[in-house]
């Protein structure tokens, strides 16, 4: 979803292994008791819990070694999918797994792709993709102009049938077309779009009919989720500064008008499904996103860097905050050495006992991030 930290460093995928995975403690371990893994064949690293992450009973990491991240429950919690950079591979690729440390490459190769989801018959991912107009990886950013994403406008909406391999087409058009996620209700999906000439979320029947435009404020808006009940998104927003707004603005609208956003004043948004009821949650400053509802649909998990004084500052963490935007808690407390300090893409299981988010914890390069699933208490 444009999220990925950029200065994350490529470097090759292994399966994990309790001697690779056992070797690094960075903090003295809870004591717990032996537990099941939500899925078959994980490795489990209790001794990552750090102190203060007093929500998680167990932890298990998915993979190990370089780049993965958002990774996303099948409807039936028995399956993630997510985007990983393997090999020699210069651009993220669309993968899942069953568990057993089995896992399956979706995307074609071509071009580069984001945000994997899967769809409710469990044998069908949607994730974008550039495919359409790249063999190969797009251009990377133009960082002489700041910290910058690319909305590269190739991206359209692919669903692959994992079964048959038939890939559909199911959200294209002018502009940039990505960062789809669906409702728990099963009935539609929302996404992030240039279309209207601004960034803003769109939903759709989910093979890509009745499109209905959500936002329609200044600014990006995107990467959003769906409440339990289907009737709520929650997503990340531009936040322009009262005093500067029209300055601000004006160089959003010079970037966007370069397939580019800038990512590092973000607050968190909710907002009904059709468009009304627009309310900010968080005035926290800095980079807030990655926001997703918990199962009681009324608290949200999300990762922020507000905590963190340094310039840049680099240490994200999982925080939660109730919906009337109070009631702020920290989850995790991972403030390793720079380039080694990153939580986020936290996901709830459908059944509400697991949380999968990605993190910079555990051994390996400084910039290895790596999936991690953790039974919630």
């Amino acid at each position: 979803m444009q999220t990925r930290l950029p200065v994350l460093s490529l470097s090759l995928f292994a399966l994990a292994s309790c001697s690779s995975l056992g070797s690094d403690r960075e903090g003295q371990a809870p004591q717990h008791e032996a537990a099941q893994a939500p899925l078959p064949g994980l490795v489990n690293v209790d001794h990552l819990i750090l102190p203060g992450e007093t929500h998680f009973k167990h932890l298990w990491q998915v993979t190990d070694g370089g780049e993965n991240a958002e990774a996303y429950w099948s409807f039936d919690g028995r399956a993630l999918s997510f985007q990983a950079k393997i090999g020699d591979a210069e651009c993220d690729r669309i993968y899942f797994t069953r568990g057993h440390g089995n896992i399956e490459q979706v995307s074609s190769g071509k071009g580069t792709t984001t945000c994997a989801y899967y769809l409710p018959d469990g044998q069908s991912i949607l994730y974008a993709s550039t495919h359409s107009g790249h063999e190969t990886c797009p251009p990377a950013p133009d960082r002489s102009k700041g910290y910058v994403w690319a909305l590269y406008p190739e991206y359209d909406i692919y669903a692959r049938n994992l079964e048959t391999g038939e890939v559909t087409t199911l959200v294209t058009g002018p502009g940039y077309d990505a960062e789809a996620t669906v409702s728990p209700q099963g009935d539609r999906m929302v996404f992030t779009s240039t279309r209207s000439g601004d960034v803003e979320l769109w939903t759709c029947n989910l093979d890509g009919s009745d499109l209905l435009q959500v936002t329609d404020e200044p600014g990006y808006d995107g990467g959003a989720f769906y409440s339990p009940d289907g009737q709520w998104l929650v997503f990340r927003s531009t936040a322009f500064s009262e005093d500067k707004r029209d300055e601000e603005i004006a160089e959003y609208r010079r970037l966007l008008a370069q397939d580019l956003v800038k990512p590092s004043d973000m607050e968190l948004v909710v907002i009904r499904t059709d468009g009304t009821d627009r309310r900010v949650l968080t005035r926290l400053g800095k980079a807030n996103f990655a926001p997703s509802f918990f199962p009681n649909g009324k608290r949200i998990i999300f990762s922020s860097n507000h905590h963190d004084d340094r310039r840049p500052a680099m240490n994200f963490d999982l925080f939660a905050i109730d919906l009337d935007g109070g009631n702020l808690e920290r989850i995790t407390y991972f403030d390793g050495q720079f380039g080694k300090q990153f939580d986020s893409f936290p996901l709830f299981s459908p059944d509400g006992r697991f949380l999968a988010f990605s993190s910079n914890r555990g051994a390996g390069p400084p910039h290895d991030t790596n999936v991690f699933i953790a039974e919630w208490k």
